[in-house]
């Protein structure tokens, strides 16, 4: 791949930042998961523009993917590993839930169809996320053979694990700093192409309607209703290209699971996701009558009030 005048400014800027788009598509058809997790791992692993380094980083990267996700039908493979092993380490979207009977939390990992898995509160507390749709991380997954023999016994507990997401805190002062290396416009081209999409091939209005979508990720209280038919991108973009957005499928809420759960105190979506995005709007139904009403003054002032 040759690098052009674009490309050269930005590996200059975000030096170990760099994520070649055209590796991303190398990965992200062959796997079973979202485009922003092979980004991770390319961010990790192959942020250069040497040859030799990227080279020796893709190894990696097929080796992580190929070892840790979890494709259909591999599902009892993978938990045998676990059992011979001891432990496996997968990549997979996690939740949590706290069971009243036991008095604890009990994950899921959907790619290894699993309900009952162990995880401690310390972990819950530190990634509330994962008890309000969850996100995905690498899992470290133990199995303990004498807790199987156990009547009702969980023998698949998570040890540790890691969220894809960025872990420098200090992102925000290295994006100012390479900001200023760039023109107005090749920054607007810069962003686009982050994004995955070619801005030479796109019109200016076609640009600027591509970076609007992006506003809700970085405006407090930015409210869009995007309109356009079947298989045109309107929710893979807030499915795909960050961590901290959610999407709703079905448009289907209840107010504990957007707002806050009374029982419990658990905040909701809104508060744990930058982005919120009910996928086919017109058909959002809610479990009370007030949740309608709760959500117009959340989208008019940013705030709600329950209980």
């Amino acid at each position: 791949m040759e690098l052009d005048t674009l490309d050269k400014i930005g590996a200059k800027a975000f030096e170990g930042y760099l994520v070649r788009k055209d590796l991303v598509r190398t990965f992200s058809k062959q796997y079973p998961v979202p485009t922003y997790v092979v980004e991770f791992l390319l961010g990790r692993y192959c942020a250069s523009t040497d040859p030799k380094e990227i080279e020796e980083g893709l190894e990696i990267v097929e080796r992580q993917l190929s070892n840790r996700a979890v494709r259909a039908g591999e599902e009892e493979l993978f938990k045998s590993r676990a059992r011979d092993h001891g432990s496996v380490k997968i990549i997979d979207l996690i939740t949590a839930r706290l069971d009243a009977k036991t008095d604890s939390y009990l994950a899921t990992l959907p790619s290894l169809q699993l309900k009952d898995v162990r995880i401690s509160d310390s972990l819950v507390r530190e990634n509330e996320r994962m008890l309000t749709g969850g996100f995905y991380a690498e899992v470290d997954l133990h199995y303990d053979g004498a807790i199987a023999q156990e009547k009702g016994g969980r023998p698949f507990g998570i040890e540790s694990l890691r969220a894809i997401q960025l872990s420098k805190r200090d992102v925000l002062e290295a994006l100012a700093r390479g900001r200023e290396m760039f023109t107005t416009e090749e920054w607007k081209h810069f962003l686009l192409r982050s994004m995955g999409l070619e801005p030479h091939l796109l019109s200016e209005r076609t640009q600027n309607v591509m970076l609007l979508r992006m506003v809700p990720f970085v405006e407090r209280n930015y409210n869009a209703v995007e309109l356009g038919p079947r298989g045109t991108g309107k929710s893979h973009l807030f499915q795909q290209i960050s961590p901290y957005s959610h999407l709703i499928s079905g448009g289907k809420a209840t107010v504990a699971r957007m707002f806050v759960n009374m029982a419990n105190g658990q905040r909701g979506l809104v508060c744990q996701y930058d982005v919120v995005c009910f996928d086919e709007i017109s058909g959002i139904t809610f479990d009370q009558k007030d949740g309608v009403n709760i959500m117009k003054g959340y989208l008019e002032s940013g705030e709600f009030s329950r209980g």
